[in-house]
């Protein structure tokens, strides 16, 4: 899994390289095209029935389960596809469940036992055409499947798991255009009785955004219309708790659909460092830039003080123009970080490997827009690729920033 991140920040840092050609005119519309690292790359997303057989098998000697609950829907992130060549591609994907394995009434105690697992892979990707817009797919290659069991009364009941295996796919790919393709398929992982792992099924749907090269009057329109994109931020934030947690608890669980993460580890206050760099912009609202970050925090609390070190991806939306500032909101998901510590006010975090999660709103300010100003709440998880995941919530965090 290491290796499938590195591959990530590598993608990071080409699609941050210049174009190498000599001629001028291709240097001003270097951030309206998709970078060298993105071309040709896609990512996507699919929905549908995931089944894996728990029993009371993968329960320890001595316990006994009254029932247990399966939930039948999964998802699978593609995070980032490259196709190498017109015939093979190459894949980093994560998938999970929805909701968690319950095991319920373990030896009469009348408690819900969740069972937390997913499965993150790298695979290679081929495809047979059987029409112009149908074709036929087949991907196989590394599976990293992590499962967090439970105990009761201090005893382990269902045990922890985290191994290598194989992964599978095939399916329909519908060519749409030459940016979307529709795609159906069965995946599956094998069975792994070593560690009383069933195996995993999961026929899905789903779509595929692929990365094109730009036509030159559409690079022609982005630039009359004239819109500013800062191509570097600098910003220093100052996050507290004095406002409380509220925005954290509403996006991870008050919301009708929550749409980010909280933590039971939380801060209490911190400073946070942040340099941006924008690699690709549309026409007027969508860009997209990398970054880097450096976090001292300090927790709730027993007070605890540590630190993270960050490179990240973010997807920015301005959207609203006026002429002494632009407003945006912005998404940052899975940037891989170092974290200092492992164990935060008595929560197993995993391991040092972890990643940053950033939701915000800010603006770019001024004619020329070289002032930043920022509102952003924080999270830090490994996305249960290890086994302990409890989980960083950072409160609202205040941005002042300047751009060049």
């Amino acid at each position: 899994m290491c290796r499938g991140i590195t591959i990530i920040i590598v993608f990071f840092f080409l699609s941050a390289s210049s174009y190498s050609q000599n001629d001028s005119s291709k240097h001003i519309y270097r951030r309206m095209q998709y970078p060298p690292g993105l071309l040709n790359s896609n990512f996507g997303v699919s929905i549908g029935y995931i089944h894996y057989n728990f029993t009371a098998k993968q329960l320890e000697p001595g316990f006994s389960v009254a029932s247990i609950k399966i939930p039948p829907v999964g998802v699978r992130v593609n995070l980032i596809g490259h196709q190498i060549n017109k015939w093979l591609g190459a894949n980093i994907h994560y998938m999970r469940p929805v909701g968690w394995v319950e095991y319920r009434n373990i030896k009469g105690d009348n408690k819900t036992h969740s069972v937390w697992m997913n499965i993150a892979g790298l695979t290679l990707r081929s495809k047979i055409p059987i029409s112009k817009k149908l074709s036929v797919y087949a991907e196989a290659g590394l599976g990293i499947v992590t499962r967090k069991g439970f105990k009761v009364n201090d005893l382990w009941a269902l045990k922890n798991a985290s191994y290598s295996t194989g992964f599978f796919e095939t399916g329909l790919r519908y060519h749409v255009s030459d940016k979307w393709d529709i795609i159906s398929g069965l995946s599956y992982s094998p069975a792994n009785d070593k560690v009383k792992q069933p195996a995993t099924y999961f026929y899905s749907a789903g779509f595929t955004v692929k990365m094109r090269k730009m036509p030159q009057e559409m690079l022609e329109a982005k630039k009359k219309a004239g819109y500013k994109f800062p191509q570097n931020t600098l910003q220093i934030g100052i996050a507290t708790n004095s406002l409380g947690y509220g925005v954290n608890n509403f996006a991870a669980k008050t919301s009708p659909i929550p749409f980010f993460w909280g933590g039971a580890a939380e801060v209490r206050h911190g400073v946070s460092l942040h340099y941006h760099r924008n690699i690709f912009h549309a026409t007027k609202v969508f860009s997209f830039d990398w970054g880097i970050s450096a976090g001292f925090w300090q927790t709730r609390l027993k007070k605890q003080n540590f630190f993270t070190l960050s490179v990240f991806p973010e997807l920015r939306f301005n959207i609203i123009h006026t002429k002494a500032a632009d407003f945006y909101f912005y998404y940052s998901v899975a940037g891989p970080t170092y974290i200092s510590k492992m164990v935060l006010d008595g929560e197993e975090t995993g391991r040092h490997f972890t990643f940053q999660d950033l939701l915000g709103i800010g603006s770019f300010l001024g004619k020329e827009r070289k002032l930043n100003a920022e509102i952003n709440i924080g999270h830090y998880s490994n996305g249960n690729i290890f086994p302990d995941n409890a989980g960083v919530k950072v409160p609202l965090t205040f941005c002042v920033g300047y751009t060049f």
